[in-house]
């Protein structure tokens, strides 16, 4: 029986730990993957630091990621029905629910599926199979896990973000979405803001207006279609307010996407959307405080509609994974920094201290 490396959250706040495994034989219907590359999220520097209630200990860290099929047993098909076999390329989607709870069920919201279990998030390494993220050399996938087909000339580092970052803008688009012409404004030029770029371009949205404090992530932004950049440490509240009005005949934005996760982000954010708009909150992956809000002037009189947005689901996946295959050198330009399995934790750093766009964790294609 052969072994498999993974890096190993054991206590917050400190460097992950190398650790070896035995590779597991996959049940009826398991996926044993070799991992090829692995995306570092900004919501597990929240949970390497102990943010996330989320976040057992050992964790092997990493919802996001590509592989190749090394062992399976049954008969097993992926997203576009094709049947799987050993050595075929990979994407997963990160989550699995139940199917039977009253939101699955009823509601038909999976990603509110009070027993979801999330690969690399809420799954320890205490217990066998060990193997449940994707800082690892492999990963054993479950029976229920959606797969999706990799194509041979994709780099599979450009996709891994799709299962994340991609599918929670694909979920936000997917319950409300800008009509052709509409006003965007998008709070937050991380990969989160970037796929919300995109997905605004791609419905055919008029002026995309983007917030952020890096000046190479606003501009990575306009390569993604942006039109006007608010640098947010140039620009006072009032000054970016004043563009905004400008931009949009003294309305405000037709519809905004929050991509940062902190209150004060929304506190102004709902200023600037137009009476009867939409404001989308994303960002919020862990707890992270409350915002002072004036429910009457700036929603109840306005008419504004608050719509959050939690995770995503298989649809959302495959939305964000076809809007990367339709362009995958520009999708390619997100990702700034690649690092070896051993280095996660510098990964990690470099995602905390924003030096890195998204990096990626690159074990081979």
């Amino acid at each position: 029986m052969g072994k498999s490396r993974a890096m190993v959250l054991e206590e917050f706040n400190k460097p992950l730990k190398m650790r070896e495994f035995l590779l597991p034989d996959p049940g009826e219907k398991e996926v044993l993957v070799k991992v090829t590359a692995a995306g570092v999220c900004g919501s597990d520097v929240h949970m390497w630091k102990g943010e996330d209630p989320r976040t057992p200990l050992p964790i092997i860290l990493g919802h996001e990621g590509v592989g190749r099929v090394t062992a399976l047993t049954g008969e097993r098909h992926d997203i576009m029905g094709n049947r799987i076999k050993e050595g075929d390329a990979v994407l997963w989607h990160r989550g699995l629910t139940c199917g039977e709870c009253y939101y699955c069920a009823i509601v038909k919201e999976p990603s509110l599926c009070q027993n979801r279990l999330v690969y690399g998030i809420n799954r320890s390494s205490e217990s066998a199979p060990h193997l449940r993220g994707a800082y690892a050399e492999h990963i054993l996938l479950d029976a229920g896990t959606t797969l999706f087909p990799v194509p041979g000339e994709i780099e599979h580092s450009v996709l891994v973000a799709a299962t994340c970052s991609g599918s929670t803008a694909a979920h936000a688009f997917d319950m409300v979405s800008p009509s052709i012409g509409d006003s965007v404004l998008v709070q937050g030029p991380g990969p989160l803001g970037l796929f919300a770029v995109a997905f605004a371009r791609a419905l055919g949205a008029g002026k995309i207006i983007v917030i952020g404090g890096t000046a190479s992530r606003l501009e990575m932004c306009r390569r993604f279609g942006a039109d006007i950049l608010l640098d947010r440490h140039a620009n006072s509240s009032e000054e970016r307010r004043q563009i905004i009005m400008e931009a949009t005949s003294g309305r405000g934005v037709d519809y905004a996407f929050e991509a940062v996760g902190l209150p004060e982000v929304v506190e102004e954010g709902v200023t600037l959307v137009r009476p009867g708009g939409v404001y989308m909150m994303a960002g919020f992956g862990e707890p992270r405080g409350r915002a002072a809000l004036d429910c009457f002037n700036h929603i109840v009189k306005r008419n504004l509609h608050i719509q959050g947005v939690w995770v995503s689901d298989i649809r959302h996946t495959y939305m964000a994974y076809s809007l990367v295959l339709q362009n995958p050198i520009l999708f390619r330009e997100m990702i700034s920094h690649r690092f070896k399995l051993e280095n996660a934790t510098a990964a990690l750093k470099a995602m905390e201290e924003k030096e890195a766009l998204k990096a990626v964790i690159k074990m081979e294609d």
